[in-house]
């Protein structure tokens, strides 16, 4: 049993799952920061109300993850990304107390700071993830088993576009989910915010993926890519994971183009299809740098603890994961339907 593979497959289903769910709800707070007026934002914070804590759960399991299971990568990528990890958990600690502070605040000015903390919060920690998420493509300078770079390494053009590109992939997310739950003039508006968002992501989505292929020869040999030629062998096999997302973003514009006319579509199949444009994004990165946890230093065997160890927490991941996954999809089920004004723990 290759049990480094099974735990890195599980930490990488932990970020995926973090990243759809809780990347719905950050876009959510970013596109609250337009709304007319209190009622609006609170009918937009009300969709996310009671799943926005629970869906920052699959961070720990991830984080934790790669703690207990590949010490040496988490010892080499959290000091080459520490300020932007603690940017980020910052962001979010600060985003959770205004979700609460913004509903009891009396005057109007406290309560537009609180507000102002909410979807500045969501921007910060979306805008941090996706600096982090840059650095670890390009990858890290380590020195034996150390990382030997310095402490803003992290900061490049290319870590800034990615930062751009998941913040505004969150905002699709958080439209695209707003589509889903609200009706009427603020269903109209998430739709637009979708379809900017969407033409955006699209742009930033095919710069990442072009700088990609930059970041090391291994990289684009893996695609069958190079300056002078094109290897067909191994390009063919891989590109139905980028058709399927242009397949996606096409399928995805014309739904939402068709909301509020007699040809709409069901309201849950845009944001199912968001999270297929996202998840062709993650296989095409995990087939760039597979086998790499650490990119291009250490392969997942390399990084991995001992097999006894692993087979240890594997039976404890066994246990709680579909816990874990029973109770998520309890949750959203229990508060499925349309969020009507008045609605939430707060009203």
């Amino acid at each position: 049993m290759d049990l480094p593979l099974i735990w890195a497959v599980l930490i990488a289903v932990a970020v995926m799952m973090y990243v759809l769910l809780d990347g719905m709800d950050l876009g959510v707070g970013m596109v609250s920061a337009f709304a007319k007026d209190d009622e609006e934002r609170n009918m937009m914070t009300a969709t996310i109300e009671p799943v926005w804590d629970g869906n920052e759960t699959w961070l720990v399991l991830g984080g934790g993850g790669l703690f207990a299971a590949f010490p040496l990568a988490y010892a080499v990528i959290m000091p080459a990304v520490y300020l932007p990890v603690l940017v980020m958990l910052a962001a979010l600690i600060f985003r959770g107390v205004a979700f609460e502070f913004r509903h009891k605040a009396v005057r109007q000015t406290t309560r537009g700071f609180w507000n102002g903390a909410f979807y500045g919060g969501s921007l910060v920690a979306a805008f941090s993830q996706g600096l982090i998420l840059g650095s670890f493509i390009t990858g890290f300078e380590t020195d034996g088993r150390s990382f030997a770079g310095s402490a803003f390494d992290w900061l490049s053009p290319f870590s800034a576009l990615t930062g751009v590109s998941v913040t505004i992939g969150y905002i699709l997310l958080g439209a695209c989910w707003l589509v889903l739950k609200t009706e009427g003039e603020l269903q109209l508006k998430a739709k637009r915010f979708g379809l900017i968002a969407l033409i955006a992501v699209s742009i930033c989505f095919a710069l990442v993926s072009l700088a990609t292929l930059s970041v090391d020869p291994r990289v684009t040999e893996r695609w069958g890519l190079s300056m002078t030629e094109f290897d067909f062998g191994k390009m063919l096999p891989l590109s139905p994971v980028p058709l399927a997302g242009f397949a996606l973003t096409v399928w995805l514009a014309s739904d939402l183009m068709r909301i509020g006319t007699p040809q709409s579509g069901p309201d849950w199949r845009p944001y199912l299809l968001a999270t297929g444009i996202f998840l062709s994004g993650y296989v095409g990165l995990a087939i760039s740098l597979y086998p790499w946890l650490v990119p291009f230093e250490f392969n997942l065997w390399q990084a991995a603890a001992r097999d006894n160890a692993l087979g240890l927490m594997l039976v404890g991941a066994g246990i709680m994961l579909p816990l874990i996954l029973l109770y998520t999809a309890y949750v959203y089920r229990l508060f499925w339907g349309k969020v009507k004004p008045g609605d939430g723990y707060h009203a």
